[in-house]
This record gives structure tokens, C-alpha cells and sequence, in this order.
């Protein structure tokens, strides 16, 4: 169960989150990016991997959803006040609540650094993923509007990913 220190913990995590999302477009992701979190995640899971690295990647599969969909929002030319924050809220709720509920999430003792696993791993891996495809555009802008790579987009965000991924895989040994 989560008690009130952790949960303003969260609270406050995800406001913070939604603030550095809303504050920076974000068209930087590409479908084999979100596939390739996809079935990261997939593997983790049959794998038996921890949650901490699973969270990770259900963290980068909510990133790139929310910015498909936003893109894909603003496409259609569908527009209303406060999009992007529902989108991100959306897609973290609906993913977080039915984990929380599940009992996959919330569990006493299930915790490194005193917050939740599942949890952890969903904040760190927004935040890294988020940063790669941020890290992948800067480098386009300091180059003409150019990759400096093949794949470039897809290498970065999942590079970062993979690198977080074998740090927490040590820490959680």
C-alpha cells in the first residue's frame, strides 16, 4: 500500500514530468522507436527480468505514444485547451492505475529507493527517453536539419534506454 510520503512523492514526480513535457514539443519519435520499446518490454517481461528495468520501458512506451498521439491530434487539426497534458495524464493514468489495482504495483517492500519498482522504472524511463529524442533533434538543429548517423532518431532514444537498462540491471542485482 502506498502511504501520504509516497504518494506526494509520486504526485509530485508526475507533476514535474508533465511540466518539463509540456514545455517541450515533442516530435521526435518514429513508430520502429515505439515498437522497438515495445517489444523491450514484451522481452523483459518473459525474461523475468526486474521491474525497475521493465518500468523503464513501459516509461519509453508511454512517451512515444503520448507524442504519436499528440502529433497525430494535431494532424487531424483536432485542438482544444490543455491537449497535451491529457494526453500525457491519459496515457500515464491508464496505465499506472490498472497496475496500482492489479497488485502489480503498491506492493510493501516492493520498493528501491524507497519508491516502488514498477513505478521507478515508469519515471526514469519517461525521463530518459524523453531526453534522447530531445538529445536526437538538438543534434538535427546543430547540423542543418540532418542525422548525423543512419537511424540516428532510433539509435539515440533506444541507445539511452538499453544503457539505463544494464545500469539498474547492476543496482538491482
Amino acid at each position: 500500500m502506498v502511504d501520504n510520503k509516497q504518494l506526494k512523492k509520486i504526485i509530485h514526480t508526475f507533476s514535474l514530468l508533465a511540466l518539463v513535457f509540456l514545455a517541450f514539443p515533442v516530435k521526435a519519435f518514429c513508430p520502429v522507436c515505439v515498437v522497438a520499446v515495445g517489444a523491450g518490454l514484451e522481452l523483459s517481461h518473459y525474461l523475468g527480468i526486474d521491474d525497475v528495468i521493465t518500468g523503464l520501458w513501459i516509461g519509453a512506451l508511454l512517451i512515444g505514444l503520448s507524442a504519436w498521439t499528440i502529433e497525430w491530434l494535431q494532424k487531424k487539426k483536432i485542438s482544444f485547451k490543455g491537449k497535451v497534458l491529457a494526453v500525457y495524464a491519459g496515457y500515464y493514468l491508464l496505465t499506472v492505475i490498472p497496475l496500482y489495482f492489479t497488485g502489480l504495483m503498491g506492493q510493501y517492500g516492493h520498493t528501491f529507493w524507497g519508491v516502488d519498482k514498477l513505478l521507478l522504472g515508469i519515471i526514469f524511463g519517461s525521463a530518459i527517453f524523453f531526453l534522447g529524442g530531445m538529445w536526437n533533434l538538438k543534434l538535427k538543429k546543430n547540423n542543418n536539419n540532418k542525422v548525423y548517423f543512419p537511424f540516428q532518431k532510433v539509435i539515440i532514444p533506444i541507445g539511452l534506454l538499453l544503457s539505463l537498462s544494464f545500469i539498474f540491471y547492476f543496482l538491482t542485482k
